[in-house]
């Protein structure tokens, strides 16, 4: 009897182990963000995709010399940005918006979104960080 519980809490501990670890791999370090940067860019909304477990804005940004480059901004988790009064209809396609974003730390187009700013004035997010 001793040899079954301990066998069973063996393969309890095992388990919980493995799957604790699967899952803390499941959710990623922002570490591929320059958090100590801070950039402003204005853009056109492409798509707002409200998805657990961060919401994406793929956006399309003019470029100086006229070319025009799609940008991925990842935004928080949907259950927290609803209760900030976020909605899966709060981006529309087509509308220009001003964003303030953490880059990536490799330059690609891509960034963490601090706050944005929409066309009315209105603002989400942390608006008040300084690019």
């Amino acid at each position: 009897m001793i040899i079954k519980r301990v066998v069973f809490a063996g393969l309890f501990l095992l388990a919980a182990g493995t799957l604790g670890g699967s899952l803390l791999w499941g959710h990623h370090a922002a570490t591929m963000f320059d958090t100590t940067k801070v950039i402003e860019i204005t853009a056109k909304v492409k798509e707002l995709q409200w998805t657990n477990p961060h919401i994406w804005i793929q956006i399309e940004v003019q470029s100086a010399d006229g070319v025009r480059q799609e940008w991925s901004i990842e935004g928080g988790g949907p259950n927290s940005l609803s209760r900030q009064g976020w909605r899966p209809t709060t981006f529309k396609p087509g509308e220009t918006v001003t964003l303030r974003i953490n880059p990536m730390r490799d330059g690609t187009n891509a960034g963490l979104l601090v706050g944005v700013k929409f066309s009315d004035g209105k603002t989400l997010g942390r608006w008040d960080a300084q690019p």
